[in-house]
């Protein structure tokens, strides 16, 4: 291979796992910019049902576990419902009411199965759910209400624009006020935190405009943020060594651009032996049955002769975490043995980020891999929590 195209490989199969419309443009605005028609702030994060939570997505340690649905704003500004989980911590809030944790999770799928709060023991997602809920459970004990939203047409109406940082945005803050509403226990401040995936929604809700203020977004933090993700059909395509890991990501993209704009339809670009996977996506399948699903399919077999990726990738070009200006003091995080997301396209994301904020940590640990950095990146993820909180500014990479 030679040098430039082994670099152009790496950096794709490094980045493309992420680990979960009216008016849209080609390319859309990016979080806080775009001006037109949208939800009036003032009515974004309203609570619309509450139930009692009981399956796997419950974290032990809450006094409290519900499934609540709640308003926001989807791609190209429409309305949209959505759900997701709230977890109250035992004894008596602080002055001040319950600080909080809104996660954004990692890939789970398209399907509506893979929503985080329809997680059961069993579930298709659970695989990966499993490790984020024993993560939150962690939060909980420390004295966190636990948010954490099921995204955009994840367990409800429309197709799940995966990847969209606008909408990834919007859905994680919201979620914060209609607990509020759910809970009166839980306070203003609060944190942002996910990984891969919801690395870059982390990233994107930081440097979103947060309006009306009756929340107070306080810091974030970042696990292997996702990126790259445009280059993934190329890669496919292609057939770079290691592109098998990627194809199971390539039918998650594919359905994810498609939510976000129809003219995008996978089966434009994919063959008969292909589409059925992508179809499979969007109905049933998470990541974790589309590796199993896409291990027999040859990579030639995945892309029509004449399959033009331009609008692909253009549209995952705009979703990049390159070019934000972050508001909060930002903490991101990654394992040195992670081989789905590389520490150096989150180098180069930070080295970015850096350019127009000055407040941001960056920190590895040594033999984590994708998965493993959610844990081990624990405790200095909550004592950057903890010190924000005391008033005090932790130390800077930039």
């Amino acid at each position: 291979m030679r040098p430039a195209r082994r670099r152009a490989a790496g950096l794709a199969v490094a980045a493309i796992t992420c680990a979960g419309t009216a008016g849209i443009a080609a390319v859309p605005a990016r979080a806080g910019e775009h001006g037109g028609p949208g939800v009036p702030p003032g009515r974004r994060g309203t609570l619309l049902a509450g139930a009692p939570l009981t399956n796997a997505a419950a974290l032990p340690s809450a006094a409290v576990n519900r499934k609540i649905t709640y308003t926001s704003e989807g791609v190209g500004g429409k309305p949209i419902t959505v759900t997701g989980t709230v977890a109250v911590p035992e004894g008596e809030a602080p002055r001040g009411g319950w600080p909080v944790l809104s996660w954004a999770h990692g890939t789970t799928g398209t399907a509506d199965r893979c929503a985080p709060s329809a997680d059961t023991a069993g579930g298709h997602a659970h695989d990966y759910l499993s490790i984020t809920e024993t993560y939150l459970d962690k939060w909980v004990s420390h004295g966190f209400a636990v948010v954490q939203t099921d995204y955009e047409g994840l367990g409800t109406p429309g197709g799940h624009p995966y990847m969209n940082g606008v909408s990834e945005a919007n859905t994680v803050t919201d979620i914060v006020r209609a607990a509020r509403k759910a809970d009166h226990r839980i306070g203003r401040d609060w944190f942002v935190a996910g990984h891969s995936q919801g690395g870059q929604a982390t990233l994107y809700t930081a440097a979103a405009r947060q309006r009306p203020r009756d929340v107070r977004l306080k810091g974030a933090v970042s696990i292997a943020p996702g990126s790259n993700m445009s280059q993934t059909a190329a890669y496919v395509r292609n057939q770079y060594p290691g592109a098998e890991i990627a194809l199971p990501f390539l039918f998650v993209l594919l359905n994810g651009a498609y939510a976000a704009d129809p003219s995008l339809a996978p089966e434009k670009l994919l063959t008969e032996e292909a589409a059925p996977l992508a179809e499979a996506g969007r109905t049933d399948a998470c990541l974790a049955q589309l590796k199993q699903l896409s291990a027999n399919l040859p990579l030639n077999k995945v892309f029509r002769p004449d399959a033009d990726l331009t609008a692909f990738e253009t549209y995952y070009n705009a979703q990049e975490a390159l070019g934000l200006n972050l508001k909060v003091p930002t903490l991101v995080v990654q394992g040195t043995a992670d081989r789905e997301v590389a520490p150096a396209a989150t180098r180069n994301i930070v080295n970015d980020l850096c350019k127009r904020y000055g407040n941001i940590a960056y920190r590895t640990f040594d033999g984590a891999d994708h998965r493993g950095s959610i844990h081990a990146s624990f405790e200095t993820s909550l004592k950057f929590a903890q010190n924000l909180r005391a008033g005090d500014t932790p130390p800077a990479t930039c």
